[in-house]
């Protein structure tokens, strides 16, 4: 297939690059024009690389003649995103971008949505579960979800619930932990008793490869569909550097708008036949030796 992805320097996108490949497929990737490519440097000389800002209204692609588009691009600067003003910019840009891909004969569209879209609820959240989003940046998912259902493309709409693995940003749990161990400093978390679902961000890629290959559309949730807690994982990571006594649990407050269980009812996934490679343990084994290795 000839994709066109954005996002693709991103902690999910440039890993979505690197399972398109390995599957043989044309890609596209657009590029912001100053943007570091330090996460896809490996698979670059692989790659139809696009520089330009999907912001710009004046920007298209030099060819649009694309089989599929996977819109991973949006603004998720850690500990800013949820309530920016930019992700009103994103819903305009990203409307304009699928029309005019529409136009040029593109036949799907895969664009990235969030759990966060969700009510809460104590069960697994399925594709249909109600919607209550508490963010600005859940409401204008939400709102482009809507409005890419008026276009005539094949519209699927990955709901990615949490991630780690090799890439991620610092600021972000998993490297939270990992990074203050590495440096014998006590990683703060808070008491960690609610349940979340994190998927290995190999099997994230490989999830979103196999929706943009096959032909489910409407949201697709893409988790792991198992529970775990915060105190779970920073134990695991603290026995896997032999510093458990690190692990400062309840020693920062919860966010009194977290919800207390975000899990992943994957069963729609599963029917394109994707499967779980990394199990939690095996995958943070994993995590921890490329932080090693890059520090």
């Amino acid at each position: 297939m000839k994709i066109l992805l954005t996002g693709a320097t991103g902690f999910i996108g440039s890993h979505v690059a690197r399972a398109l490949v390995a599957a043989g497929h044309e890609v596209h990737a657009v590029v912001l024009p100053n943007d570091d490519t330090w996460r896809i440097r490996d698979i670059l000389s692989s790659l139809v690389t696009i520089r330009g800002d999907l912001l710009d209204s004046s920007f298209n692609p030099p060819s649009l003649s694309f089989d599929c588009c996977i819109h991973l691009a949006w603004y998720v600067e850690t500990g800013k995103y949820l309530e920016s003003p930019e992700n009103r910019k994103w819903v305009e840009a990203s409307i304009r971008f699928a029309r005019v891909l529409q136009d040029a004969g593109c036949r799907r569209f895969v664009a990235a949505g969030t759990c966060f879209e969700y009510a809460t609820s104590d069960e697994p959240l399925r594709e249909l579960s109600p919607t209550g989003q508490r963010t600005l940046y859940a409401q204008s998912k939400l709102e482009l979800f809507n409005a890419l259902q008026s276009l005539e493309m094949e519209i699927a709409w990955v709901r990615f619930f949490y991630q780690y693995g090799p890439h991620e940003d610092p600021r972000r749990l998993v490297p939270v932990v990992i990074n203050a161990l590495l440096r014998k400093q006590e990683a703060k978390l808070v008491q960690g008793d609610r349940r979340r679902d994190f998927l290995h961000i190999e099997d994230v890629a490989s999830a979103v490869a196999a929706v943009a290959e096959g032909k489910l559309t409407g949201a697709v949730n893409i988790g792991s569909g198992v529970p775990t807690t915060v105190a779970e994982i920073g134990m695991k990571i603290g026995e896997l550097l032999g510093k458990p006594e690190l692990v400062k649990l309840g020693a920062l407050p919860y966010s009194p708008t977290e919800p207390m269980h975000i899990v992943s009812d994957n069963t729609k996934l599963k029917s394109t036949g994707w499967k779980l490679r990394y199990r939690l343990d095996e995958g943070l084994r994993q995590t921890v030796k490329w932080w090693q290795a890059r520090l």
